[in-house]
């Protein structure tokens, strides 16, 4: 599979990303189905066949249960292969979200998801917004602190994954890369997308297939033909739907892009 540039991070990303929310965490989900997590050596299995499909980019977060510790164990030296990114403000722990945005709990979730995916620097850290987008942003602390985190060579690109679209806007400002929801029946983000395209910024999309509500060929190309798309995040348990992703995108074309 090709790659695309990550705006203007120095990261390049295949054009379909796997998200690892599944193999961590099955409670408080917005899934109409229910599933039982995957052991170790079926999660094993499953990262191989990502890596084989040519998927070699990862969304994780701490709010994904123990995704994170799963991938920094099974992947071990492999991790290099991949481009992982994470999240701080959100963490899920006992059944239950908590949300912390400060200055110092940034810092500590930072930590904590390199300890666990095996990196001394992290590649991409999103905002993780609980929905007060303008808030986060204006009053907790968490923008200041990735920025300087990234200054100290902690992580090489930050970004925001929000909720609404004045969130995203604002992010602009300060943001390498935007994870915004997007696909035929919602395309609100499409003016901030062309806006981030024009800065020279990354835009990742989740939901881009509508929770499964729509034909993954045509949803897959609708989101990559967007210019400023460098990547679409999917995420199953099921290695062959994971492969039909991929023949989606083959099925679409396209080629590398910046």
């Amino acid at each position: 599979m090709w790659t695309r540039a990550l705006g203007a991070t120095g990261l390049e990303v295949t054009p379909l990303a796997f998200g690892a929310f599944k193999i961590g965490r099955n409670q408080g989900t917005k899934y109409p189905r229910s599933y039982e997590l995957p052991d170790e050596d079926q999660v094993k299995g499953l990262l191989d066949h990502v890596l084989d499909l040519g998927i070699s980019y990862i969304d994780t977060a701490p709010a994904y249960g123990i995704s994170e510790n799963l991938i920094g164990t099974i992947l071990g030296e492999r991790s290099g292969e991949f481009v992982l990114s994470t999240k701080v403000g959100e963490t899920f722990e006992d059944g239950r979200s908590r949300f912390d945005f400060s200055a110092a709990a940034t810092r500590d979730s930072v930590a904590r998801s390199a300890g666990r995916l095996s990196r001394d620097v992290l590649d991409l850290v999103f905002v993780h917004s609980d929905g007060n987008d303008l808030a986060i942003q204006d009053d907790s602390g968490v923008v200041e602190t990735l920025v300087e985190m990234k200054a100290e060579g902690l992580v090489k690109a930050i970004g925001f994954s929000g909720k609404t679209v004045a969130g995203t806007r604002r992010a602009l400002d300060w943001s390498d890369v935007l994870m915004v929801e997007y696909h035929r029946d919602d395309r609100s983000h499409e003016q901030v997308m062309d806006e981030a395209h024009a800065r020279g910024l990354g835009v990742v999309v989740k939901k881009g297939l509508a929770s499964g509500r729509l034909p993954p060929t045509e949803a897959i190309g609708f989101v990559l033909d967007h210019p400023g798309v460098s990547s679409l995040i999917v995420g199953s348990l099921d290695p062959d739907h994971l492969a039909e992703n991929v023949a989606a995108v083959d099925c679409f074309g396209g080629s590398e892009s910046g």
